[in-house]
């Protein structure tokens, strides 16, 4: 078995895509069809042959067993693994992560994610075949019966729009919430040349739509498609190998894949049967793996499924309190020139969800934006990515990017400097279980710290706490803006905490250097009380 030390880096170093269509309105187009344009696309963005791929994994969920073999025999018969890959709405980026694996693993140097869907016309209900056997969605639909209870409308649409009733009722949202989701969502897709709408509305037509389910109506559901995509991935070997692909790279940062939490059935809510403690425990262990917070993200392709989903994962990824989604779309830090661009693509409403293709979709755009490449959609200064999909059912993954080139020396001189042997180690850990502990840490904190802690011997360790995202998240090595720095020897730290030195005092005395927000340093008082620590110092 590979350790982590042992795991190669992965990167995207080529993309394509098709474009995203109603179905059935391209005659004689079937899925071999779609795939072959999306992986030509990408090989030849990768500057390869397809000869040069080791392993593929293929992402769909409508057809019969190795649609991923057919397909790709339409480009080549090179004798590779051919995984094919059905897990919901995350299909395709599940490909992606098994793909990552496999690479990690040290079983392939090149590996392809391809993700399709040829649907039919009409919702999801239209393509069941329902038999004897035992429905995938059965405790689900246990859940709806309990709660709101089921009628005869696509299930799908039921599902969220009770999510969405359900944060209404609970924290005060408002119905145009999420009509403005849906309606930055078909803004962005204009820009966008494989979208399959690209049409902007006014927020009265979306509000005055046809109704789906409750107050939900047409504009703020995704769509039926056909399409597919493709990406490229490759070993940190073979990139070093390939210096012309240097420039184009993207590299994962890092990826968390899961399934649902028991409290997706036990607790009777809709928002919880979503996954959304399925998505606040991946991305919470995504930030910890990386170094990485919210803060530090720049763009996020978001499964917007049905729009209540993009406001309430709004929350499930950290980017704000629960409760709070609202306050992302009254301030515009989910568009162009705020916090967040989310969604540049359109998202899943605009431009499309064909099932299988969605995930590798979303790869494939933030790979254009973090080159630089994605045309009149760029969000500027873009420099980490987040890609976010889920399967209902359950099934949710979620990735960080970044540009591969930038980064190289930040990291290793991060690796270098990062020592094992600090007695606060201990601090760091008691805070990250008061985090899992206090569901209102973040409420009474409300502020994100960088401490720099000089050791005996000159070395130094960082550490981040941000008290801004719920639940905290505590990073080693953490990057990226805070409210405030704090510098000081690792011994004062410890006096500081265990209730022998005030930060005032330290900070006098040139024990402590502290660099921004002054007020929120102050709050190193909630953050660390001296009687959690006496035990453990």
């Amino acid at each position: 078995m590979f350790t982590s030390k042992e795991k190669s880096k992965v990167y995207v170093i080529g993309v394509g895509m098709t474009k995203f269509t109603k179905p059935g309105s391209v005659p004689n187009l079937d899925y071999p069809d779609m795939v072959k344009e999306a992986v030509n696309k990408a090989l030849s963005d990768a500057k390869l042959q397809y000869s040069d791929v080791e392993q593929a994994a293929v992402g769909y969920i409508y057809g019969g067993t190795c649609c991923g073999q057919r397909a790709l025999y339409e480009i080549g018969l090179t004798g590779i693994p051919i995984y094919n890959v059905n897990n919901a709405c995350a299909s395709g980026s599940t490909a992606v992560y098994l793909s990552k694996l496999c690479i990690e693993g040290g079983h392939a140097d090149v590996a392809l994610a391809v993700g399709f869907e040829k649907m039919k016309k009409g919702s999801l209900e239209s393509m069941e075949n329902m038999d004897d056997r035992t429905h995938a969605l059965e405790y689900h639909i246990n859940v709806i019966s309990s709660t709101n209870g089921l009628v005869p409308v696509p299930l799908m649409a039921q599902i969220f729009a009770n999510a969405g009733r359900e944060h209404m009722n609970k924290y005060g949202t408002k119905r145009e919430h999420f009509a403005k989701i849906a309606q930055k969502n078909h803004k962005h897709s204009i820009n966008n040349p494989n979208s399959q709408f690209q049409k902007e509305y006014s927020l009265e037509e979306i509000l005055n739509a046809r109704v789906i389910h409750d107050f939900m109506g047409l504009l703020e559901c995704s769509p039926t498609s056909d399409g597919a995509a493709a990406v490229i991935l490759c070993s940190e070997k073979f990139l070093k190998k390939s210096p012309h692909l240097s420039k184009q790279a993207v590299e994962i940062i890092g990826a968390e894949l899961g399934t649902d939490e028991p409290s997706v059935f036990a607790e009777h809510s809709n928002i919880k049967m979503i996954g959304f403690d399925m998505i606040r425990k991946l991305s919470t262990r995504l930030y910890q793996k990386t170094g990485l917070t919210p803060n530090d993200i720049q763009v996020i392709e978001l499964h917007d499924c049905f729009a209540p989903n993009e406001l309430i994962s709004y929350e499930a990824l950290g980017l704000c309190a629960p409760g709070k989604g609202s306050e992302i779309i009254d301030k515009g830090d989910n568009t162009y020139g705020g916090k967040w661009v989310i969604n540049p693509s359109g998202g899943l409403i605009s431009k499309g969800h064909p099932i299988g293709a969605t995930g590798v979709a979303q790869v494939v755009e933030l790979s254009l934006q973090l080159r630089g490449l994605a045309g009149a959609r760029q969000v500027p200064n873009c420099k980490v990515a987040m890609q976010h999909n889920i399967g209902l059912g359950g099934a949710g993954m979620i990735a960080l990017y970044r540009l591969a080139e930038p980064f190289q020396t930040t990291t290793t001189n991060a690796k270098i400097s990062a020592k094992k042997t600090f007695l606060s180690d201990v601090i760091f850990d008691e805070i990250k279980e008061r985090a899992k502990k206090e569901m209102d840490l973040s409420q009474k904190i409300n502020s994100s710290f960088r401490f720099i802690l000089t050791g005996p011997n000159n070395d130094v360790k960082k550490w981040v706490v941000d008290c801004k995202v719920t639940p905290p998240v505590v990073i080693e090595m953490g990057e990226g803006n805070v409210d405030v720095e704090m510098s000081m020897k690792e011994s004062d730290f410890i006096e500081i905490v265990a209730g022998k030195l005030r930060p005032d005092q330290a900070f006098l005395q040139r024990k402590l250097k502290i660099k921004g927000n002054l007020a929120k340093a102050l709050k190193l008082r909630t953050l660390v009380k001296p009687e959690m620590f006496k035990a453990k110092l």
